[in-house]
């Protein structure tokens, strides 16, 4: 399969604008709920204000239907600035009752009927993003969904085009990815039918076998989907978005906002509160971090285009930014860290450093005397004050988060993004800076610093007032440590090295020094 899109007619007029395509159109959405998902939402709502209606696959839970659940989601902060500019808004919004898990996505047979006569456009995001899920788990979303989502597509009976959200990392083992469907390792239909009669136990034997290269089920599905996708959709309009590691937005709908812990963003805090002390990592490699609006928008233009243009290949586009506008980590973890002296966290457990390494012994060594020492001494001084122990339940957890994106931060990949420029260049001024999708303008420095801010904000929700209390409290931390040092030199240099008189008279002659150099800038300053 060709990289460049070749068009089926020759395209003479020009488009019309993106605003103006999704005019009157309904939008089906699964995933909506989800981070990119209510992103999306926000940005079809305003800025094409007369889309059609948005039908929204939402999973009732225990304690909310789905009607609760849109409710809340839709009074969220994002949807602020469009509850003012579009009162009703929320009028275009049909929930359907329905679960990826289910035969037939557990859609009602009215639902379904709606669904076939009035969608033309459909979003595919839904999915499992735990790197860590079982193999079966992994499939079921991810693989079946797939296939569900198709087969009830092949009966709509207006639709225009069906994007499929997939993950830039789908083909990892590769270096050098382009921007086509690669052969799968195992065809997905002989997986699945070898889960229906493995239990679990076996499945989990051969898992790692199963994926080879893959660094974990969820990027070994998510190639499993997309081959799965072009063989059984064949006939459909179909595109593929392939995002890196999504992050907090840039611009839109808020700098900085972010609703999860995923990816990065359990990592900032963990620095910020002074708990990650190390972290195993290539300090020259690309931190390949795409904000969530960068993504959302390509989705949104990758289906105006392959709705009119109606391209005879298969629009797959990389929404990365290594390959374009690289960032290090190395150069990350300079801006994250001074952020956090400037705008510190409330009530950090120590003072925010890290160290990054690409040594695994090194790495060890300072998890052990960084993470677990500090840890179980701060659980035992918890005991001893009648309070529950925390800390090395927390780490255990943050070392499991670590080793899942270890495969990602020791390593650099390169994406081809020829379709992203054919796909800006297709476009009019006025809709590039509506729908902007090109990473090449981010400014990195700027972006980390809000995406900081906004892990603070809208995940741990403190208030900006309090930082005069948090700077101080992190001075209190530095005493304390200042103070703790010192003291174990001292109990080091009386119990190991003053036994010998030659150490003795050099211990005085340092202690000498330091006097002289007190008296001296007592003497200037009283001079002063």
């Amino acid at each position: 399969m060709s990289s460049h899109i070749k068009m089926a007619d020759q395209v003479e007029d020009i488009l019309p604008t993106v605003a103006e395509y999704y005019t009157g159109r309904n939008v089906f959405i699964t995933g909506g709920t989800g981070f990119i998902g209510k992103v999306l939402i926000e940005k079809l709502i305003r800025s094409c204000p007369k889309i059609g209606k948005l039908f929204i696959l939402i999973r009732p839970k225990r304690s909310q239907d789905i009607h609760q659940r849109m409710e809340d989601m839709l009074n969220g902060p994002i949807f602020d600035k469009i509850r003012k500019d579009q009162p009703k808004f929320k009028d275009r919004f049909v929930p359907i009752n329905g679960d990826m898990c289910v035969e037939g996505l557990g859609i009602s047979p009215s639902d379904r009927d709606m669904l076939e006569t009035e969608t033309q456009i459909v979003f595919h995001s839904a999915a499992t993003v735990r790197f860590d899920e079982p193999l079966r788990v992994a499939v079921q979303m991810n693989v079946l969904g797939v296939r569900k989502m198709v087969q009830l597509c092949k009966n709509f009976k207006k639709l225009e085009v069906f994007v499929h959200v997939s993950t830039a990392y789908a083909n990892c083992d590769r270096p050098y990815i382009e921007e086509v469907v690669y052969p799968t390792p195992v065809d997905p239909q002989k997986l699945i039918d070898s889960l229906e009669w493995m239990d679990d136990e076996m499945v989990e034997l051969i898992t790692q076998q199963l994926i080879g290269g893959k660094p974990n089920t969820y990027t070994y599905t998510k190639q499993l989907a997309e081959d799965l996708l072009i063989k059984e959709g064949a006939g459909l309009p179909l595109a593929i978005v392939r995002p890196s590691i999504v992050g907090a937005a840039w611009k839109e709908p808020i700098p900085g906002w972010i609703d999860n812990y995923n990816g990065p963003s359990g990592l900032y805090i963990a620095v910020g509160k002074g708990i990650l002390r190390s972290m195993k990592c290539d300090y020259q490699g690309v931190a390949d971090i795409v904000p969530v609006d960068i993504p959302v928008n390509m989705l949104i233009t990758v289906a105006w285009y392959t709705a009119l243009a109606k391209p005879s290949n298969i629009l797959i586009c990389h929404s990365t930014t290594g390959s374009v506008n690289p960032f290090t980590w190395g150069e990350m973890e300079d801006v994250v860290m001074n952020f956090w002296k400037k705008v510190p966290l409330d009530a950090c457990f120590r003072r925010p450093r890290i160290t990054l390494t690409n040594n695994g012994f090194l790495h060890e060594f300072y998890v052990m005397v960084s993470h677990l020492v500090p840890a179980y001494l701060a659980d035992m001084g918890y005991s001893l004050l009648g309070k529950k122990p925390r800390m090395v339940k927390i780490y255990n957890k943050l070392h499991r988060s670590m080793n899942t994106l270890t495969y990602f931060t020791v390593q650099s990949w390169e994406w081809t993004y020829s379709n992203l420029d054919m796909l800006v260049s297709q476009m009019s001024p006025e809709d590039r800076k509506t729908f902007y999708f090109d990473p090449r303008p981010l400014h990195w420095p700027t972006y980390m610093e809000n995406y900081c801010l906004g892990t603070k904000k809208f995940l741990l929700n403190e208030d900006l007032s309090g930082i005069p209390a948090a700077r101080a409290h992190l001075k209190k931390l530095r005493n304390i440590r200042y103070t703790f040092n010192t003291i174990l030199a001292i109990v080091l240099w009386r119990t190991l090295v003053a036994r010998s008189q030659i150490a003795r008279n050099l211990w005085f002659f340092i202690m000498g020094l330091v006097m002289k150099f007190v008296k001296y800038f007592r003497i200037t300053s009283t001079i002063r």
